[in-house]
């Protein structure tokens, strides 16, 4: 099959599959939602996370060159795979997340409770699990993602979903992109950074306290504008910090 048209159904798969997964990580692990609700994960409002979609792209590229290069037959070829997986997916997170940061004054998530951080955006123990999960693909799924793709190759007719999926995607990324714009004139006039989860987890928490309708895609709709929810949700944020701040023990050590 054309390497583009592969790619593509990777995207598509790799983006709606992260998407659960984003799901039912936040629900039950993330501590940008203490209260566990089902909210609608990432930066776009369909149902796919981009990151995960490269991600699979990455690994598939990785584990086919692997065997070709012949990795796959000693045991130290494919730790070697294994650690270049991890190394790229922990690349690709990095750079989503740096970019947003700098230039859209958006943190979309926040790793920097977490020992050996770099700048909250990637850590060891995430590196680990992209590791585990590069593991979990090459052994587990890549001979299956091979034989969907071969099935792919004889039913084109589903390219026509793939087409629709990706003429959504791109309508839907340029909105959240002008959103974002939005987002980030109030980081800039504010001197803050907007951080992406906790202003959703906000709003949500907002409107059902004023028991208006909650939207599970459209996370960010709400009754009141947004401008009120971004100064909210800082200066939470802000009575937190000071709070931990003005703690004993801090001032002790400082």
């Amino acid at each position: 099959m054309n390497l583009f048209l592969s790619l593509a159904y990777l995207f598509f798969i790799g983006s709606v599959l992260g998407w659960v997964l984003e799901l039912f990580f936040r629900k039950f692990f993330s501590g940008s939602n203490p209260e566990h609700k089902w909210i609608n994960p990432g930066f776009c409002t369909g149902p796919y996370v981009p990151l995960y979609g490269f991600g699979l792209c990455i690994l598939f590229l990785l584990a086919s060159l692997g065997e070709r290069a012949g990795l796959a037959t000693r045991i130290g070829g494919t730790a070697l795979l294994v650690l270049a997986m991890a190394a790229c997916m922990t690349g690709i997170e990095y750079l989503a997340g740096i970019l947003s940061l700098k230039m859209m004054k958006v943190r979309l998530w926040d790793y920097s409770k977490l020992w050996g951080n770099i700048d909250g955006l990637i850590c060891p123990l995430f590196s680990l699990i992209w590791a585990v999960m590069g593991a979990g693909y090459y052994f587990l799924l890549h001979s299956h993602i091979l034989n969907l793709l071969h099935w792919l190759e004889n039913n084109l007719a589903f390219s026509f979903v793939i087409g629709f999926f990706f003429g959504v995607f791109v309508i839907d990324a340029a909105c959240s992109i002008q959103f974002a714009t939005r987002l980030k004139r109030f980081a800039k006039e504010n001197g803050v950074v907007v951080k992406y989860e906790n202003l959703k987890s906000h709003i949500h928490a907002a409107q059902e306290a004023a028991a208006n309708k909650v939207h599970f895609f459209f996370a960010f709709h709400s009754e009141r504008p947004l401008t009120e929810h971004l100064i909210e949700a800082h200066e939470a944020v802000e009575k937190i910090r000071r709070k931990r701040c003005a703690s004993p023990g801090n001032h002790s050590r400082e």
